[in-house]
C-alpha cells in the first residue's frame, strides 16, 4: 500500500483526502514517492515543482510551500502516520535498528500549540481506525508508541529533540516560521541535527509551510532545489492550487488591504517587505570576550537606558555605559530581570548609584510608573524622544562601523539577530522582533547607544556622591 492508497482508504483515513482539494497534494506525493502519474497529475506536478521532471525514486527531502488553509498540518500528520505504520515496513526501515532500539518519526512544529494540533490529528487517525489503533501500545502527552518498534514524537522546534534519536523520518510543520530566543537560526540548527539522525536509516525529511521572508532554511531550499531535477523535491503553490474550493473573494479582499502579507498568506510567495535588520556575525564580533560587566571607573561618565516591563513575559532591562574620547560607545553593564517591577527598580537604582548615574532614559513606550518608581530612589527617568524603530535606526550605522563594545551575552546576540525590518502597507518602516519573541536587551542597548552618542559628555548624566 503506497501513501496515496493509504490516505484515500476510508477505513484508515476516513475519506478525508479525496475530491478537488486533494489533487495538488496527490501530485506532490506522487512525485515525492515516485508513484505513477496520469497526464492531469503530471501537469499539476510540473506546475507546482517549477517544471522539473518527476523523480525516478523516492526523494531524500520534500519541501512544500503552500498558502493558508491548504490542510498542511492535516496532510503532514497523515504522512507521519503512514510512514510510522506502512511506510517503515515497505522500506524495511526498522530492520536497520539495533536490538532493543526504537526508531522515531519526529514531527516538529513551530510552537507547542501547533505541536498539539498535529498530535491531535495523528491520534485521531489512530483512534478512528481499528487497524491502526491495534498497533498502539501507549499514548503519552507528546508521543504515540507502536508495536513495530516505532515512536511518533511531536515537539515544538528545538534541535535538542532530534539530536539523540534514531530517526526514521522528520517532518517540519510551518518550517518558515521556526523562531527561538535561544538561537537566531533554529531552522538551520534543526536541519543540521536531523540529517545525521536520518543517515543511518535513509529516512525521509519533509518540510511543509506557508512562506515568510526571503531568508532561512525554507528560502535557501527554494533557491537551491525549486525546478531542479535532483533528489530533493521543492514544490510551491498558493491556497487556490491546494484548495480550489476556497472562496476567491476572501483572498482578493486581503490582497487589496495588504498585498505583501496576503501574497505570502494566500499566493505562496515569499515576502519582500521583511528583511533581517543586522548581521549576526557583526554583533558577535563587537562582543568582548570578558568580563560580562565592567567595573566602575572614576575617569568615565556613565549613562543609563532602561526598557521597563510591567511584569508578565517581558524582561525588565537596564544598560549602563559610557562614551570613549574617540566617540565609540562601551556597554559596561546589561541586566535583565523578571518579577515585580517595583522590586526590580529598587535593584537597578542601587546599581545606577554604583556608577554615579542619577539621570537615565527609557523606552518611549513606557508609562509614567517607571519614572515614579525611580524617583523614590533618587533617580530621574526621562522618556526617550525616539521609539523602538528610531533607536534601532540610529544604532545601526554606529554598530556597522564597529564603534560599539558589547558585553558577551547570547541573549543579546540572538535578539539583535532576530530583529526584522518590515515595510507596512502605508510605506512606513518598522524594526521589531518577530511575533512570539522579545527584544528587551537589544532595545536597552540601542537606547544606550542613542543616548551616549547624542548627548555631549558630561551632561548626558549627572555625577553625584551617594
Amino acid at each position: 500500500m503506497n501513501v496515496l492508497e493509504f490516505m484515500k482508504n476510508p477505513d484508515l483515513c476516513g475519506g478525508s483526502f479525496t475530491g478537488d482539494s486533494w489533487q495538488a497534494w496527490e501530485a506532490v506525493l506522487s512525485g515525492a514517492f515516485a508513484l505513477p502519474m496520469d497526464d492531469d497529475t503530471l501537469e499539476k506536478f510540473k506546475a507546482l515543482a517549477g517544471d522539473r521532471e518527476p523523480p525516478a525514486e523516492r526523494v531524500r527531502e520534500l519541501w512544500v510551500i503552500a498558502g493558508r488553509r491548504s490542510a498542511k498540518s492535516h496532510v503532514a500528520s497523515a504522512i507521519a502516520v503512514y510512514l510510522a505504520t506502512v511506510g517503515v515496513e515497505l522500506e524495511n526501515l526498522t530492520e536497520r535498528l539495533s536490538i532493543g532500539e526504537r526508531g522515531v518519526i519526529a514531527v516538529i512544529a513551530n510552537t507547542k500549540e501547533q505541536a498539539g494540533v498535529a498530535f491531535g490529528y495523528m491520534r485521531g487517525l489512530f483512534e478512528y481506525s481499528p487497524a491502526l489503533s491495534s498497533m498502539v501500545t501507549r499514548y503519552t502527552t507528546d508521543s504515540i508508541e507502536l508495536n513495530n518498534r516505532v515512536t511518533i514524537r511531536v515537539t515544538a522546534a528545538s534541535y535538542r529533540t532530534v539530536r539523540s534519536a534514531t530517526l526514521l523520518a522528520v517532518l517540519f510543520d510551518e518550517a518558515a516560521f521556526f523562531r527561538s530566543e535561544s538561537t537566531a537560526l533554529p531552522d538551520e540548527e534543526l536541519y543540521r541535527a536531523a540529517v545525521p539522525g536520518l543517515a543511518t536509516t535513509g529516512g525521509l525529511l519533509i518540510g511543509i509551510s506557508s512562506p515568510y521572508a526571503k531568508r532561512g532554511l525554507m528560502y535557501r531550499k527554494f533557491q537551491k532545489h525549486y525546478g531542479k531535477n535532483d533528489d530533493v523535491l521543492f514544490v510551491k503553490g498558493g491556497t487556490k492550487d491546494f484548495n480550489p474550493t476556497l472562496d476567491k473573494s476572501v483572498i482578493d479582499r486581503d490582497l487589496e488591504q495588504d498585498p505583501e502579507a496576503a501574497a505570502a498568506e494566500w499566493l505562496g510567495e515569499f515576502r519582500s517587505d521583511i528583511a533581517s535588520f543586522i548581521d549576526r556575525e557583526l554583533i558577535s564580533e563587537l562582543m568582548r570576550s570578558k568580563p560580562v560587566e565592567l567595573p566602575f571607573d572614576r575617569s568615565k561618565t556613565y549613562v543609563g537606558f532602561a526598557d521597563p516591563a510591567g511584569g508578565g513575559k517581558d524582561t525588565y532591562t537596564l544598560a549602563i555605559g559610557h562614551r570613549e574620547p574617540d566617540g565609540s560607545v562601551v556597554v559596561d553593564v546589561l541586566r535583565g530581570m523578571k518579577g515585580q517591577p517595583a522590586e526590580i527598580t529598587a535593584v537597578y537604582a542601587e546599581l545606577l548609584k554604583e556608577y554615579k548615574v542619577r539621570l537615565i532614559h527609557s523606552d518611549g513606550y513606557a508609562g509614567s510608573w517607571p519614572a515614579d518608581e525611580f524617583k523614590k530612589h533618587g533617580i530621574t527617568l526621562v522618556k526617550s524622544d525616539e521609539f523602538r524603530t528610531g533607536l534601532y535606526q540610529f544604532a545601526l550605522p554606529v554598530l556597522n562601523t564597529g564603534r560599539v563594545e558589547l558585553p558577551p551575552s547570547q541573549t543579546l546576540l540572538n535578539e539583535f539577530a532576530n530583529l526584522e525590518r518590515r515595510i507596512r502597507p502605508s510605506g512606513q518602516m518598522v524594526i521589531d522582533h518577530p511575533k512570539g519573541l522579545h527584544d528587551d536587551h537589544a532595545n536597552a542597548v540601542a537606547g544606550l547607544i542613542y543616548v551616549a552618542s547624542k548627548k555631549r559628555q558630561p551632561t548626558s548624566s549627572v555625577r553625584i556622591a551617594f
